[in-house]
């Protein structure tokens, strides 16, 4: 659809203008973004995970709240609470960070289960409850969490009904030498990442534009093969011999959401195989377990992906486009 080609390609020259490299973390906030999903950001620190949530939020124009997550942070510290006014006698709501475009859970591992949970509802139904009254949260509503893969102490560690909810995990890594040294030029240039709209960045879409590029995505064709391929290779992380637990149906509906956003990225009214293929790693990896005696053995969630897509035949038919759809 060229209404989102296009969308995406100010975004992405937008990105590139800031971000040096890490073309999975453009690709996974431009998937989660049209998806109406939530991102999970791995790196380890330095390698500019906020800056991306920064940039992404200041590029849509949209309201941008961070919490930083620490072991004292209580849940009425991310969606608020009932406060009582003695002049007047009466209770008002005192909104939380929550209620923003853009929020960015900055080390979301470092909070204990109670709090990281406090998120779970507005992730998944988009509003939260405070003192018993549910509160809807904006039409456009993204959570980017970040955490360090590195450094385990004093964490806890996501469970997995919550991985679950984030729709993508994408990984900001080292850049090459070239790549660093094409940074530190902008740095010795003047570059600044506290000052985003010194360094050029401005506003290349509205939030109508966002919402509306979402259901353009949910109408992108998928022929019945092409959803037939997504569940095989669904079901087939569930029986890999390396994974204690594979992709949900949550997971596998995913997975065709963000190839029908992949195909409308590239400018395609209807999904590919190599659409899945592109997003595969980014929407399964997070979602399965390996068994302690292959992790032993070097075995990774991103390896158990590679070898399930790699062990599921390709539709031939999978870009045929019905008539109705023509």
């Amino acid at each position: 659809m060229p209404d989102v080609e296009q969308l995406a390609q100010r975004l992405r020259s937008g990105m590139e203008r800031i971000i040096v490299g890490n073309d999975e973390a453009m690709l996974g906030f431009l998937v989660a973004l049209f998806a109406g999903g939530h991102i999970l950001i791995e790196g380890v620190p330095g390698t500019a995970k906020t800056l991306f949530v920064r940039l992404v939020a200041e590029m849509l124009g949209v309201t941008y709240r961070r919490i930083q997550f620490t072991p004292d942070l209580m849940p009425s510290d991310v969606v608020g609470t009932t406060v009582f006014n003695p002049k007047t006698t009466e209770f008002s709501l005192r909104r939380g960070p929550v209620f923003t475009n853009v929020l960015l859970a900055d080390e979301i591992n470092r909070t204990p289960p109670k709090t990281q949970s406090a998120l779970l509802e507005a992730m998944e139904e988009r509003q939260v409850t405070i003192d018993g009254q549910s509160q809807p949260l904006d039409g456009l509503f993204i959570v980017c969490a970040t955490q360090n893969p590195v450094e385990f102490e004093g964490t806890y560690p996501l469970p997995e009904a919550q991985l679950d909810r984030f729709f993508v995990r994408a990984r900001t890594t080292y850049p090459s030498p070239a790549q660093e040294c094409e940074l530190l030029a902008r740095v010795a240039r003047g570059f600044d990442a506290n000052d985003l709209p010194a360094a050029g960045v401005v506003c290349v879409a509205t939030q109508n534009e966002v919402l509306s590029a979402q259901r353009t995505v949910r109408s992108i064709h998928v022929s019945p093969s092409l959803t037939s391929y997504v569940q095989t290779i669904a079901g087939r992380t569930r029986s890999a011999e390396e994974a204690a637990l594979g992709a949900s149906p949550r997971a596998a509906i995913a997975l065709l959401v963000a190839a029908q956003a992949s195909a409308a990225i590239n400018g395609s009214d209807f999904v590919t195989p190599d659409d899945v293929k592109d997003v595969a790693p980014l929407v399964l990896s997070h979602r399965i377990v390996v068994r302690p005696e292959a992790e032993l053995d070097g075995v990774t969630a991103e390896r158990v992906v590679e070898r399930v897509l790699a062990s599921v035949e390709v539709p031939k038919d999978a870009t045929t486009i019905v008539s109705s759809n023509e």
